[in-house]
C-alpha cells in the first residue's frame, strides 16, 4: 500500500481505489493512504470495497422504515443556471417512497449511456419535481459490522461528542438519503468544510460532479457573480443547498471540474473544501455522516459560515486546536493565527506511506496520532475541559425548507399544488436567490476565461411567464443522440 508516486495527483482527477480486506480495516489509515496518491486535490474519491464486505445482509426488511419529511425539489432557472426549493411533504414509508419512484411519472426516462442521461437531467431539471426522502436518522448497517461503519468512523470528529455531550445529527451521526430520479443536491462544501463518506446500500447510481479544493474561490466568485442577490444576503449562500450550476457553464467559465458515477456498493469520500453537487439515476438509497483528519483542523479554523441562519452547524474548534495545535493555541485565541491552507498537502496521517522527500517540512516534524487520540484530552491541559456534560442532540444539518416561496414560483404552473407542512423559511432570501442577474466584471474578474455572462440586463427579475408557455411534462427528445 505504499506510495511510489512522485507527484501528488497534479491533475486533481477523480481517483478510484480498491482496497484489499485488510487494508480496508483501518478506516482512518485508508484515508491517510489515499491522500498520500493525492486523492484529496480533486476534492472527492471513490473506494470499491473488497467483495466478500457486505454492511447487511438483506434489504428486504426496511419497506417500513419511515420518511419522516420528504421534500419536494422544486427548480427555477434557465440556461445552466438554477435555483433549488424544498417544499416538505407527509412523512411516508420507503415501500410508499418506491412505488413513487418507479411510477410512470416519476420513474427513469430510457437512455443508452451516461451522457444521454446527464443530458435529459440538466434538460429536465424544472419539469415535474421530484421527492427525495432525505435527511432520515439511522443507519441500514448491521451492528456487527466494524469496517467502514458510517455510525462509528472512529475519527477525531468523535471529540465533539465526547468533549462538549452535542450529537449533531448527520454530522456526527448517519443519515440516511432515499432518492429517485432527478432528486438532487446543489452545488456546497460540508458543514465546517469537514470529510463526508457516502455509501450507496442499494438502487440506482449517483452522479457527482466535483470542483478541487484549490479551486474553490473561483466557484464562488462564479455563483456570486450570477447570484449576487443570493450573495448579498449570506455571505455563504452556496450552505444553503440550492444553487445548481451545469457543467457547461462551469467548463465556458474555466472552471475546473471532474464527475463521477456512484453505483451500488461503492463509497464516495468528499474532502474538505471540495465543493461538490450531483443527481440520483433513480430509485436508491445512500447513507452518509461526516468525519475528520487532523488535515481538516485548519479548514475548521477558518470555515465562513452561513450567517443568516441561526441554527446553522457549528462546531468549537477549541478543543482541536488545544489537542493538537497546542504550540499555536494562544496565537489562535488572540485572532492572530493566520496559517494559510495549501489544498494540496496531505493530511499529516499520510507521512507512513510518503518518501522523506515528498514530505512538507512541517510534516516532517509533526508525529502522527496516537491511537488514544479518542481518550480526549490529557490531564494539566486546561482540565476544565475533561468535566462531564449532558449529552443533547441538535439537528442542524437538514435541508433548507421553503414554505413561503417568492409569488412568482407560487404561481407558475410548475408549482405543486398539493399540501405543504408547517416548517419555516426566510422569504427574503427565497426573493434574494431567485434571478441570475448580470454581474459586474469586477465580480468574477477572476475567472480567468473572460467569456460574457448571459445577458439578464433587461430584468433584475426571473420572467417566471415564460415557464408557464412550456410543456409541464418532461420533454421528449426529437433526436436520438
Amino acid at each position: 500500500m505504499a506510495s511510489e508516486s512522485e507527484a501528488l495527483n497534479p491533475s486533481a482527477r477523480i481517483m478510484t481505489f480498491y482496497p484489499t480486506m485488510e487494508e480496508f480495516r483501518n478506516f482512518s489509515r485508508y484515508m491517510a493512504y489515499i491522500e498520500s496518491q493525492g486523492a484529496h486535490r480533486a476534492g472527492l474519491a471513490k473506494v470499491v470495497p473488497p467483495k466478500e464486505w457486505k454492511p447487511r445482509a438483506s434489504y428486504d426488511d426496511i419497506d417500513d422504515l419511515v420518511i419522516p419529511a420528504p421534500i419536494q425539489q422544486l427548480v427555477t432557472g434557465q440556461s445552466g443556471l438554477f435555483t433549488q426549493y424544498n417544499i416538505q411533504k407527509k412523512a411516508m414509508t420507503v415501500r410508499e417512497f418506491r412505488k413513487i419512484a418507479n411510477s410512470d411519472k416519476y420513474c427513469t426516462p430510457r437512455y443508452s449511456e451516461f451522457e444521454e442521461l446527464e443530458r435529459k437531467y440538466w434538460k429536465n431539471l424544472t419539469f415535474n419535481p421530484p421527492i427525495y426522502g432525505a435527511d432520515v436518522n439511522g443507519t441500514l448497517y448491521e451492528k456487527h459490522v466494524d469496517e467502514w461503519n458510517i455510525g462509528r468512523l472512529k475519527t477525531i470528529l468523535d471529540l465533539v461528542e465526547k468533549e462538549s455531550g452535542i450529537t449533531i445529527e448527520g454530522v456526527n451521526t448517519p443519515y440516511l438519503y432515499f432518492g429517485m430520479w432527478k432528486t438532487s443536491f446543489a452545488w456546497h462544501t460540508e458543514d465546517m468544510d469537514l470529510y463526508s463518506i457516502n455509501y450507496l446500500h442499494f438502487g440506482e447510481p449517483k452522479s457527482w460532479y466535483s470542483v478541487p479544493p484549490e479551486h474553490g474561490k473561483r466557484l464562488e466568485r462564479l455563483a456570486k457573480g450570477f447570484f449576487p442577490g443570493s450573495a448579498q444576503s449570506c455571505e455563504a449562500f452556496l450552505r444553503h443547498k440550492m444553487t445548481l450550476i451545469s457543467p457547461l457553464m462551469l467548463k465556458k467559465y474555466g472552471i475546473p471540474f471532474d464527475k463521477v458515477t456512484q453505483e451500488a456498493g461503492e463509497f464516495m469520500i468528499t474532502f474538505p473544501y471540495g465543493y461538490h453537487a450531483g443527481f440520483n439515476h433513480g430509485f436508491n438509497c445512500a447513507e452518509s455522516t461526516n468525519f475528520a483528519t487532523r488535515r481538516w483542523i485548519e479548514y475548521g479554523k477558518q470555515a465562513v459560515l452561513c450567517s443568516c441562519r441561526k441554527d446553522m452547524v457549528k462546531i468549537s474548534m477549541d478543543v482541536f486546536v488545544r489537542k493538537f495545535q497546542p504550540e499555536r493555541y494562544k496565537l489562535w485565541k488572540a485572532g492572530k493565527d493566520s496559517t494559510v491552507i495549501d489544498h494540496t498537502l496531505p493530511t499529516p496521517e499520510a507521512a507512513e506511506f510518503l518518501k522523506e522527500s515528498e514530505l512538507p517540512l512541517r510534516a516532517r516534524n509533526e508525529e502522527c496520532p496516537e491511537e488514544d487520540d479518542m481518550e480526549g484530552l490529557e490531564d494539566g491541559e486546561e482540565g476544565d475541559l475533561k468535566r462531564s456534560l449532558a449529552k443533547h442532540r441538535i439537528g442542524t444539518k437538514r435541508h433548507r425548507v421553503c414554505l413561503e416561496i417568492p409569488q412568482e414560483v407560487s404561481q407558475s404552473e410548475l408549482f405543486p399544488k398539493e399540501e405543504l407542512s408547517s416548517g419555516q423559511y426566510d422569504v427574503a432570501e427565497c426573493q434574494a436567490a431567485l434571478a441570475p442577474v448580470r454581474p459586474t466584471h469586477s465580480s468574477v474578474r477572476q475567472v480567468e476565461d473572460a467569456l460574457p455572462f448571459p445577458d439578464y440586463s433587461d430584468s433584475s427579475e426571473v420572467k417566471f411567464e415564460e415557464l408557464k408557455n412550456v410543456k409541464l411534462e418532461e420533454e421528449d427528445e426529437e433526436e436520438e443522440e
